[in-house]
């Protein structure tokens, strides 16, 4: 980890396309401004933390979870054909 040490008003460079601004110091806060392109997501790090940890939660899949898929019948395809739960018959 890089550790500087920036007055209020000084800036810091990261590549050639974001500055990163101290605006305010008060107390234990400080404000930072941000310059950076649209494309670059900027998240304050305990909410970055808290979606990663929602995203992993979402995706882990229990298997026994999707055993009842069989009974719910046949499946409609977007060509407007269905096929039965039992792949027999086949409707266009």
């Amino acid at each position: 980890m890089l550790i500087l040490a920036r007055k209020t008003g000084e800036s810091i460079k990261i590549g050639d396309n974001i500055t990163l601004e101290v605006i305010s110091v008060a107390g234990n806060t400080v404000k930072i401004g941000i310059e950076a392109p649209k494309e670059v997501g900027i998240l304050r790090k305990e909410l970055y933390d808290m979606i990663k940890n929602e995203n992993i939660s979402a995706s882990a899949v229990n298997l026994s979870d999707l055993s009842g898929l069989n009974d719910l019948g046949g499946i409609s395809r977007p060509d407007g054909a269905y096929i039965d739960k039992d792949k027999k018959n086949i409707k266009t």
